[in-house]
């Protein structure tokens, strides 16, 4: 028993500082964000409120743009990066292909760009007069320019690209290092057998690569669901709030409308709510159905 009680007390204090740095940083401001999420006012000045800020979230109308824009990012945005990411990790590991370095640092290297450098970029190429509509107009896709920055709609797509062209190199990563795992000897024998490079694709590597789908495909949920440095950067929310996202809308409750954290705070907790709903059905959906 001394043994024991010796053994788990070094144990304990390899992981205490951490624990406890984690619940000072993590858990007690989330418990803190819960309670002022039901207290109103400024400052020190705040006054409990109940639900009174709950049931205000169905009659703010910037609050629900907001929450449609996200949900939009969300439905469109994800699925195209997890399908590009995958199709761009199977086709650069094929073992003959050359230049493999070249074409894997090319696709990941947004996810580590700047994001001011990479911002400024694409409101410089989406332009009325900038790279894309000239090259459009070149081709004679279009007979005049797209405003992209400018008009609800392809304000919505310039967010939705760049959000896009970020990330899919990212989450291409943590499927190349999968496939990578996989037995070449598995594919061989599919081939023999004569199935077809489509049919191994869905028939052995999206099984195999189940796991990582499904972490790749919460990660990336949670981080559309808190966007905020796109659309704040790119389209500072407009036009007419049409880009506006649910954390761009915190930002503007805590520091640029009258200072109203306890709302701020209600709103932020839908982000959570929403995060655990999509994580379930997702975990669900693409689970281990003998869990």
């Amino acid at each position: 028993m001394g043994l024991k009680f010796k053994k788990r007390t070094i144990g304990w204090m390899f992981v205490i500082f951490s624990v406890f740095m984690i619940c000072l940083f993590y858990f007690y401001p989330m418990i803190q964000a819960f309670i002022l999420s039901f207290q109103t006012g400024m400052g020190s000045n705040l006054d409990f409120v109940g639900f009174e800020n709950y049931t205000r979230l169905f009659s703010d109308p910037t609050f629900l743009t907001a929450l449609k824009n996200t949900l939009i990012y969300l439905i469109f945005q994800v699925p195209i990066m997890i399908i590009l990411a995958l199709v761009f990790s199977v086709l650069l590991n094929r073992p003959n292909l050359r230049f493999k370095g070249f074409f894997r640092t090319a696709i990941f290297l947004p996810a580590v760009t700047s994001l001011v450098a990479y911002s400024v970029i694409f409101k410089y190429l989406f332009a009325t007069d900038g790279l894309v509509n000239n090259f459009l107009e070149t081709v004679h896709i279009i007979s005049e320019p797209i405003n992209w920055i400018t008009d609800p709609f392809w304000a919505k797509v310039t967010i939705i690209l760049a959000i896009t062209w970020r990330w899919t190199g990212y989450n291409m990563i943590f499927y190349l290092s999968s496939l990578q795992n996989i037995d070449r000897s598995i594919y061989e024998a599919a081939k023999i057998d004569g199935a077809s490079s489509v049919q191994q694709f869905f028939r052995i590597t999206i099984p195999m690569l189940k796991p990582i789908i499904l972490f790749t495909s919460i990660t990336s949920t949670i981080g559309t669901l808190q966007l905020f440095d796109k659309p704040m950067n790119i389209t500072q929310g407009g036009p007419g709030n049409a880009t506006l996202t649910i954390s761009q809308y915190i930002y503007n409750l805590s520091f640029k409308y009258s200072p109203d954290f306890g709302y701020a705070a209600t709103v932020s907790y839908v982000i959570v709510i929403l995060v655990v709903i999509f994580s379930l059905i997702q975990f669900k959906v693409a689970g281990d159905r003998n869990d």
